[in-house]
């Protein structure tokens, strides 16, 4: 076996003891490839970014940082390191809830009344008064209506005629009917009245759901919880810029 010699550097101090040298033979195992930073991009509900700043403000340098409220889009969004290049984003958002969604209240969504007397029928629990769905299912299952349309000629001053035609749709549908379901995502169910808009297709006619109601609960918790977020952020991170989009 050839003998290999190494140097050994004699620590200052030294008492005399037997000194343990362990030595590996082979080929050294690869390096590590070096990775650049990742982004960090999270989103959840609209606490996320005050729930992160929680926890990382002692970490963060504030003049680095903006806050982003786009009330329209129900979101807020924490930017932080905005001019590097990895910088990060964690948005918050106000989400409408699947039911909610589903029925297509407020969208302008088109319903014919076979397949929205389908619809309601398979979403029971959300009706509080059983008669008042049964009969709203059996009604609109057997929907009809009487359009009533009226065509009437215009003179306009430069001597050309138009024709203004107008029309009435009398149904067997009530003017309303009522539901209980949560509006958004993690909230409790909230009774609302949805009333019925009938729309003229031809000889057909489609059915829109509509709610004052709704609207008037969407724009209070929305400004509501984005205002409570914003107060909590201002408290823990004072210095970061906030913008209203």
């Amino acid at each position: 076996m050839e003998d290999k010699k190494f140097n050994v550097n004699i620590p200052e101090g030294y008492d005399g003891r037997p000194i343990e040298i362990i030595f590996r033979e082979g080929t050294a195992a690869d390096q590590l490839p070096n990775k650049e930073p990742q982004k960090i991009e999270i989103s959840g509900v609209i606490g996320s970014p005050l729930r992160f700043l929680e926890k990382r403000v002692d970490l963060l340098d504030q003049k680095k940082c903006n806050i982003q409220v786009d009330r329209e889009s129900m979101k807020i969004k924490l930017t932080i390191n905005e001019s590097d290049y990895y910088k990060g984003t964690i948005t918050g958002t106000v989400t409408l809830s699947q039911v909610f969604s589903a029925f297509g209240i407020n969208t302008g969504k088109k319903w014919e009344p076979n397949k929205l007397g389908n619809f309601i029928k398979m979403h029971r629990s959300y009706f509080k008064d059983k008669q008042e769905w049964m009969l709203l299912v059996d009604k609109l299952k057997s929907f009809n209506a009487k359009v009533n349309q009226s065509i009437e000629k215009k003179k306009i001053e430069s001597g050309s005629y138009s024709d203004c035609i107008s029309a009435e749709v009398n149904s067997n549908l009530p003017a309303f009917f009522r539901v209980s379901l949560p509006v958004f995502v993690g909230t409790e169910d909230t009774s609302i009245e949805v009333e019925f808009d009938h729309e003229i297709d031809g000889k057909d006619v489609q059915l829109t759901l509509v709610s004052p109601g709704a609207m008037e609960v969407l724009e209070s918790y929305r400004n509501s919880c984005i205002d409570q977020v914003l107060e909590g952020i201002k408290s823990v991170a004072p210095d970061i810029v906030i913008i209203e989009l």
